[in-house]
């Protein structure tokens, strides 16, 4: 039977790009409100919807007068539905909330949700612990009157779905919202009711139901992504959605009897949690007390009679235990414990618990009673184990304690120390360092979000200030090993090597204090000052093939990394072939997709031994290149020496080698010949980035899709670069792999070594046969001059785009044939771009309708 699966019920706004997702793993934007399935489930489990929802509504008039005193008698002696939503109402709150910083389970992302007035003196409105969010969150609530107040967390459980805002009365002027009751004995089997919240982003809705289950087991919500346990939910078909969650189910006299937290996908199935313990923290912190919770390391899980007697459950038990408690159907079950706890040696998955400080219980409410009652202290439990009767004392351990409640950032990346929540995915003690977010130097070091760090340079890191002091060793661009586990292969090491960034992102380490519901922040220490890069020296290899022998000395493999998504470009980490063209400078050549913009780390590596770091010198604003540098110094006596560039036609037919390296810096070649020498025609881009036009491209047959690199003739001499276009292709990004005519590299080297500017006509051209140019106009003559022009390719350039707000969009128009730059007549792409590059102006000669 194929279950549905659940979400909770968090409307998202946005997400960041290049993630696994939005909080809880949510990214894909869906078909329509009621889609709130995770982008990637990768089984029928719980997610969390991530989409943006519809604009709010308006509401149609906010809450009157309080009702007369004969009028409230009157309802309260017999209570109407909308009497009571409508006295209600007021008090009902839509949140949008900012996650500022990726956290434990949660990612940086904005979304909506509900919450409700639950003391209105001191500003306080309970909602879902989701909502709150374990992390730093901005947040604001606006009332039925459009008036928007301030949010700051005052408390997030560190299991139960609910947490609880603040905000300050005062700064309400016109309306005055009363504090809604909880009523968690109001919850039984039948009950009709109503959630009133922001469902679907509608700031205002009410979804009726009947309460049907009162003992479902906490919905899960999947693998690394918060989910409540040892506790019972609420259940009744009222079908919410994104937005609904926080809001309150109320009975029809206007009393909360549950919590709305989330629901199954494709199904009417919504789950309230329970008001029990939610009442108690509330109570406490009305009294300005501490909100004491306890942990026995363990998740129980409700399991009824017949269950429990395969698990050889004592026949006189049962009996005891149905006489005690005749309205239940089961006992409690252990199911997990955590590695570490010190429950792990004495509990085990199947015990039955029997006894609590020796009564009987059977229930979650009474187990967290008098475990929360007791942190700190030894319980006594009695258990049976196939059968048999045990007894145990264990300690109490403080939940708040396991719960990380700071994190550091550096180099964009945002770790904590190791929660329960994620221990429990984990199977692994509450020990280590947790990445909450990859960013910039985790990312490059490949290594994901949710590893659990273990050491760094060889030094545990059980807590996050064991592993502060190991980066406070490390200066900017110094390089140190890490060892983590994966969710995915917790029971394996991997090792990778990060490079320290003190240059782009700061490195602060930041506490939550929730008397101000701010996060309190301070610099982490500025490391040691950076070391001298060392000298390293390297020899090639020799191969069989000479074009091998000749170029390795001229290969490098680039790497790069952003640390911004600009221009377009949400990608980070790039590598390709760069070609050294100047060998006492350090100059190296690549293409654009290897190094796509200015800003970034370089990494030049020789003989896939030697690796230097580099900078950009230049990007090429028209074409797919690029050209970085390194310090010779560096490589010591490296053999590395400049290509030899032979600018020349290409033609169809003519045989080249392919030449160039892998990602592991081993050496490629392969023959083939040229199919021929095309025009680049590249769709137009969504996000605006690079995108390259006017150019003529050498296209093979049989090409080498797997590297990229030079093409060489049989000696080794360089032709052209066979270079990785990165393209668009509606909303996927897609690359091709195209040779470059080597006299477009010269071109762009000699302006380099010579610091020239370059200058352009700002319009993309197209080409057209000039059958096609007669069609619409072209005279003959101008035809005759054009086909002399070049006999073996018979075309006419067209103006296919003219850039805004250049001198160009004075002077042409789209479809004019461009026939002749200061007199010349030009007919391919390289023409017109030697004709422009070194001149502030030129006359140009185009064809328009019937006239030159």
């Amino acid at each position: 039977m194929r279950l549905p699966r659940l979400s909770l019920a968090l409307w998202l706004i946005g997400v960041p790009l290049g993630a696994a997702g939005g909080p809880l793993g949510a990214t894909a934007a869906p078909a329509s409100p009621a889609a709130v399935a995770p982008s990637t489930p990768t089984a029928p489990q719980p997610a969390l919807p991530g989409e943006p929802g519809p604009p709010q509504q308006s509401p149609a008039e906010p809450p009157g007068q309080p009702m007369a005193a004969q009028q409230a008698a009157a309802v309260e002696g017999n209570p109407d539905w909308a009497d009571t939503l409508e006295r209600i109402a007021g008090s009902v709150v839509s949140i949008d909330v900012d996650s500022t910083r990726a956290f434990d389970t949660e990612w940086n992302s904005s979304a909506q949700a509900t919450g409700f007035v639950v003391d209105a003196e001191r500003g306080l409105i309970l909602t879902n612990r989701h909502v709150v969010t374990p992390g730093p969150v901005t947040a604001e609530a606006t009332f039925l009157n459009r008036e928007e107040v301030q949010l700051y967390p005052v408390y997030r459980d560190p299991v139960h779905d609910f947490g609880i805002y603040r905000y300050n009365p005062q700064k309400l002027r016109f309306i005055k919202p009363k504090a809604l009751q909880l009523y968690p004995e109001g919850a039984q089997i039948g009950r009709e009711i109503r959630v009133v919240g922001n469902n679907a982003g509608e700031q205002l809705s009410i979804l009726a139901g009947t309460l049907a289950r009162l003992d479902r087991d906490a919905p899960a919500y999947g693998v690394a992504k918060y989910n409540d346990f040892n506790t019972f939910y609420l259940q009744a078909a009222s079908g919410t959605s994104g937005g609904s969650s926080g809001s309150p189910v109320i009975d029809i006299r206007g009393r909360v009897v549950g919590l709305n937290a989330g629901g199954a996908n494709g199904a009417a199935s919504s789950f309230y949690l329970p008001l029990g313990r939610v009442r108690r923290a509330l109570e406490l912190i009305q009294q300005g007390k501490p909100v004491p919770r306890g942990t026995l390391y363990t998740v129980f899980n409700y399991m009824p009679y017949d269950e429990l007697e395969r698990l050889g459950l004592d026949a006189s038990t049962e009996a005891a235990v149905r006489k005690s408690f005749p309205r239940y159907t089961g006992m409690l079950v252990v199911t997990e414990v955590l590695p570490g706890s010190p429950s792990a040696s004495v509990l085990q998955p199947g015990d039955i618990l029997m006894r609590l400080n020796g009564r009987y219980v059977t229930q979650f409410e009474p187990l967290e009673d008098v475990i929360d009652g007791s942190v700190g202290k030894e319980v006594e439990l009695e258990l049976e184990r196939g059968g048999k009767v045990l007894s145990a004392k264990l300690p109490v351990g403080d939940l708040h304690a396991i719960t990380p409640s700071a994190y550091a950032e550096f180099g964009d990346a945002v770790v904590n120390t190791m929660s329960y929540q994620q221990a429990r995915h984990f199977n692994v003690p509450t020990r280590g360092v947790y990445i909450a977010n990859p960013g910039y130097v985790f990312g490059a070091a490949g290594i994901p979000r949710g590893a659990l760090i273990l050491e760094l340079e060889g030094k545990k890191t059980d807590t996050l200030k064991d592993f502060e002091a190991g980066i406070a060793q490390l200066a900017n661009g110094e390089h140190a090993t890490v060892r983590y586990i994966t969710i995915d292969d917790p029971n394996n090491t991997d090792l990778r090597a990060l490079r320290m960034d003190r240059l782009w992102f700061p490195a602060r380490h930041c506490d939550r204090d929730d008397a101000k519901g701010l996060w309190d922040c301070q610099q982490l220490p500025a490391g040691s000052q950076p070391k001298p890069e060392p000298v390293s020296s390297t020899a090639f290899p020799h191969f069989k093939d000479p074009r091998l022998n000749a170029l390795a000395p001229s290969l490098a493999l680039v790497a790069f990394d952003m640390p911004y998504s600009v221009s377009g470009i949400t990608e980070r980490n790039y590598h390709g072939t760069g070609l050294v063209v100047d060998a006492q400078r350090g100059l190296v050549v690549v293409d654009r997709n290897t190094v796509p913009v200015a800003i970034g780390d370089v990494t030049i590596t020789f003989g896939g031994t030697v690796q230097v770091p580099g900078r950009v010198v230049y990007i090429h604003p028209q074409h797919n290149l690029a050209v970085v540098a390194y310090d010779p110094a560096l490589i010591g006596a490296t053999p590395v020496k400049a290509a030899h560039l032979t600018p020349r036609e290409l033609t169809a037919g003519e045989p080249v080698w392919v030449v160039g390296l892998g990602a592991d810096s081993q050496m490629h070649a392969r023959k083939t010949e040229i199919a021929g020498i095309d025009p680049l025609e590249l769709p137009l881009s969504r996000t605006m980035r690079f995108r390259d036009s006017n150019l003529e491209t050498v296209q093979l047959v049989n090409p080498p899709l797997e590297f990229d690199g030079v093409l060489a003739d049989k000696a080794g001499n360089v032709l052209g670069t066979w270079s990785s276009f990165a393209y668009e292709s509606g909303r996927e990004l897609s690359q091709d792999t195209r040779g470059v005519p080597i006299d477009v590299v010269a071109d762009m080297l000699d302006r380099v070594r010579t610091d020239r500017p370059l200058h352009s006509l700002e319009v993309e051209l197209g080409v057209l046969p000039l059958a096609g140019a007669r069609d619409i106009g072209l005279a003959q003559p101008w035809a005759q001059r054009l086909a002399q022009h070049t006999p073996t390719r018979r075309q006419a350039l067209t103006v296919v785009r003219i850039v805004g707000g250049s001198p160009a969009t004075q002077r042409l128009k789209q479809g004019d044939l461009l026939l002749a730059i200061d007199g010349h007549v030009v007919t391919r792409f390289r023409e017109v771009e030697k004709a422009a590059a070194d001149k502030e102006s030129v006359q140009v000669t185009v064809w328009r309708g019937q006239g030159e």
